[in-house]
C-alpha cells in the first residue's frame, strides 16, 4: 500500500513538471513573436517618418535639467601651408582660400619650426585674385645658422601644446630668389610672376627656353608654350583642362633635349576661371597706378590734386602698409573719390606690380599714369589758372592715339630736396618742399593701355609699346613732374627699412652705389648726414606751392586736404 502511494506521488510531480515545461515553452514563443512584431512595426514606422510632418517639439522645461554645454570645437590640426623666406629674415606663410581660420586673426596664430621654436604669426592680408591668406613670421635667429632651412607649421596659439608633438614631416623653406610667386588669368592666356630667372636688367632669356607646366605635382602634367618672358613676367598658352579645383602651375627651364629644371611654385591655376582680373564698369579716360607703403599721411593731398586735373580712378598696390592707409582710403571713398587698393604682399617687385596693374586697369581705363605717391604733374600753362579743370591732364595727351600711333607720353622730373624741413610739413609736400636740384631727371609715363607690348616690359615707370606705336617725350616747357624725393630726414629714413625699388633692394646693402634710387653721398647707413635739411637745394621753385594754395587753400595756413 505504501509502495503504491509513493508511485502516485511520483506521477503527480512528473505531471506538474511537464505542465510547467509546456506552459513555459508557449510563453517564450509568444514573447518572441511579440518582440519581432514590435520591432517590425518600429522599423516600418521609422522608414515612413519622412512622409509625415515632424512631430511638434515638446514644450521647453521651465528651467534646464542640466547646464547648457558650448558647441564642440573643431578638431585640432596643423594648417596646410606653403612658406617662403623673404628679405629681412621674414617668413611669408601662404594658406589656400578654403582654410578655416578662426578670428581674431591677430595674435591668434603661431609659426612652429621643426626644432619646436616658435614666433608669432602676424596676419598680412588676403591675396586679391587667388583668394588665399598670408601671414608673416620672423625666422628665429637660432635657425639661421642651420642648413637646410625648413618651413614652419601654422597653428592656433591655444593649440600649441597639443600640436607641437604631432607636426608633419618638415618641408624645405622656399626661397625668394628662385620661385614662381603668383599667377593670374586673362581671356587668352596665363600670366606667371617669376623670381630668379631674368636677373639682369635689359637681358631676358627667350620664351623658347621655357614651358609652363600645369599640375606639375601630378603624374600627368600638361605643358604649354611660353609666349613671352620679360623680367619677372611670363605669359603662357592656356591648357586644355577643365574643372573648378585649383591646380599647381610653374615654369620649366629647358636646359637641353633631355633635362629640365622645375622652378618651385606658390602659384595656382583654376581651369574654369575665364579671367581672374575682371571688371565690368564704365571706362575712365585716365587712371593712376602706384605702389605704396605707409603713405597714409600723403595720400589725401596726392589724390585730391590729381583728381581735380583729370585722374578718375586711383589704383594703389599696397606693399604691406602698417599705417592707417585703409582708413585714409575709406575716407576718400566716402568723399566721392574712386580709390581702390590691391594687396601686393610680394617684396621688391615694383615692376611686376606695374605689369600687373597694366592688365588690371586695361578694361577700366584708356590711359594709366604710372607715378609714385610723392610725384605731382605740373604744366606751366596751369600757373595762371584760377581753379583746376578736369581736362588739364588730358590736354597733355594726343587726342587720337590710334591715329597718331602714340602709345606713351613721357614727362621729365624735377627732384626736390628737404628744403629746410625737419619733419613732415603738416600742410603738405607741395607747400613744404620748394627747393630742388637744377637738372631735370628721368621721366615718368602716362601709357595708352591698348598700345602696350604683349611682354608688359617696363623699366622705371616706362613701358615698351607695340610695334607701330611710339613714345612721345614732352618738353619741360609743356609739363614736368615735381618729385618730392628727398624729404625731411624722418620720412626719408623710413626708406631704409622698406624700399619698393627693383634696383636698390635694401639701402643698407653695399650694392648699386651709383643707382639713381640712392641719395648721392648718403652711403649705406640710416644715419642723418650733416646738413641733410639743406641738401639738393640749387633752385628755389615755389610754383606748385603758389598754385596749390590758390586752388586748395582754405586759408593762409590750411589746405583742403588737411580737413577730414
Amino acid at each position: 500500500m505504501v509502495r503504491k502511494s509513493r508511485k502516485n506521488i511520483f506521477l503527480i510531480i512528473l505531471a506538474v513538471i511537464t505542465f510547467f515545461a509546456v506552459l513555459s515553452h508557449h510563453i517564450y514563443r509568444f514573447a518572441n513573436q511579440s518582440l519581432s512584431l514590435s520591432s517590425t512595426c518600429i522599423f516600418r514606422r521609422q522608414s515612413l517618418d519622412f512622409l509625415s510632418p515632424p512631430p511638434s517639439p515638446p514644450p521647453p522645461p521651465s528651467k534646464p535639467l542640466l547646464p547648457l554645454q558650448p558647441p564642440p570645437s573643431p578638431p585640432s590640426k596643423v594648417l596646410s601651408t606653403e612658406a617662403i623666406l623673404i628679405p629681412d629674415w621674414e617668413v611669408l606663410v601662404i594658406l589656400p582660400p578654403e582654410t578655416p581660420l578662426l578670428p581674431p586673426l591677430e595674435n591668434n596664430y603661431l609659426c612652429i619650426y621643426p626644432d619646436k621654436s616658435s614666433t608669432p604669426a602676424k596676419f598680412a592680408g588676403k591675396l586679391p585674385f587667388n583668394g588665399g591668406f598670408s601671414f608673416k613670421c620672423n625666422f628665429p635667429a637660432s635657425n639661421r645658422r642651420r642648413l637646410p632651412f625648413f618651413q614652419p607649421a601654422l597653428v592656433r596659439t591655444e593649440e600649441r601644446e597639443i600640436l607641437a608633438g604631432v607636426l608633419p614631416p618638415p618641408k624645405l623653406l622656399l626661397r625668394w630668389n628662385f620661385i614662381v610667386y603668383d599667377s593670374f588669368t586673362t581671356e587668352n592666356d596665363v600670366v606667371l610672376l617669376v623670381k630668379g630667372v631674368n636677373n639682369r636688367q635689359g637681358s631676358s632669356r627667350p620664351p623658347s627656353n621655357f614651358r609652363c607646366v600645369f599640375g606639375h605635382d601630378s603624374l600627368t602634367p600638361v605643358k604649354t608654350n611660353v609666349t613671352s618672358s620679360s623680367q619677372e613676367v611670363f605669359r603662357c598658352n592656356r591648357p586644355g583642362i577643365t574643372g573648378s579645383r585649383p591646380i599647381s602651375v610653374t615654369i620649366e627651364i629647358v636646359e637641353d633635349d633631355r633635362t629640365a629644371v622645375i622652378i618651385p611654385s606658390l602659384a595656382k591655376y583654376v581651369p574654369d576661371n575665364q579671367r581672374t582680373i575682371m571688371q565690368f564698369e564704365r571706362k575712365s579716360l585716365i587712371c593712376a597706378c602706384t605702389m605704396v607703403n605707409n603713405v597714409g599721411k600723403f595720400l589725401r593731398e596726392w589724390v585730391m590734386f590729381h583728381a581735380k586735373i583729370g585722374v578718375e580712378k586711383f589704383i594703389l598696390y599696397d606693399n604691406d602698409s602698417e599705417d592707417d592707409l585703409g582708413a585714409q582710403v575709406e575716407g576718400l571713398r566716402n568723399e566721392g573719390f574712386d580709390v581702390r587698393t590691391v594687396y601686393w604682399v610680394w617684396p621688391k617687385a615694383q615692376e611686376a606690380g606695374f605689369s600687373h596693374c597694366a592688365l588690371y586697369s586695361a578694361r577700366i581705363c584708356d590711359w594709366a599714369a604710372f607715378v609714385d605717391i610723392d610725384e605731382f604733374f605740373l604744366s606751366p600753362s596751369w600757373l595762371e589758372s584760377p581753379r583746376p579743370r578736369a581736362n588739364m591732364l588730358r590736354e597733355l595727351l594726343p587726342e587720337r592715339p590710334e591715329v597718331d600711333r602714340v602709345g606713351q607720353v613721357s614727362i621729365r622730373c624735377n627732384e626736390f630736396g628737404p628744403s629746410n624741413q625737419t619733419t613732415h610739413p603738416i600742410d603738405g609736400v607741395t607747400q613744404g618742399y620748394t627747393c630742388r636740384s637744377r637738372a631735370d631727371q628721368r621721366h615718368k609715363s602716362i601709357v595708352y593701355l591698348p598700345a602696350l607690348d604683349h611682354s608688359l616690359l617696363n623699366v622705371v615707370h616706362h613701358f615698351q609699346v607695340k610695334d607701330g606705336y611710339k613714345s612721345l617725350q614732352i618738353g619741360t616747357n609743356r609739363a614736368i613732374v615735381n618729385h618730392y624725393k628727398y624729404q625731411a630726414w624722418p620720412e626719408f629714413q623710413a626708406k631704409f627699412r622698406r624700399r619698393v625699388s627693383a634696383y636698390v633692394i635694401d639701402w643698407r646693402v653695399t650694392i648699386n652705389p651709383s643707382s639713381n634710387d640712392r641719395a648721392p653721398g648718403l652711403g649705406f647707413e640710416p644715419i642723418e648726414p650733416p646738413g641733410w635739411a639743406q641738401k639738393f637745394c640749387e633752385v628755389i621753385d615755389d610754383r606748385m606751392k603758389v598754385l596749390t594754395m590758390r586752388w586748395f587753400g582754405n586759408s593762409e595756413s590750411t589746405m583742403a586736404w588737411q580737413s577730414s
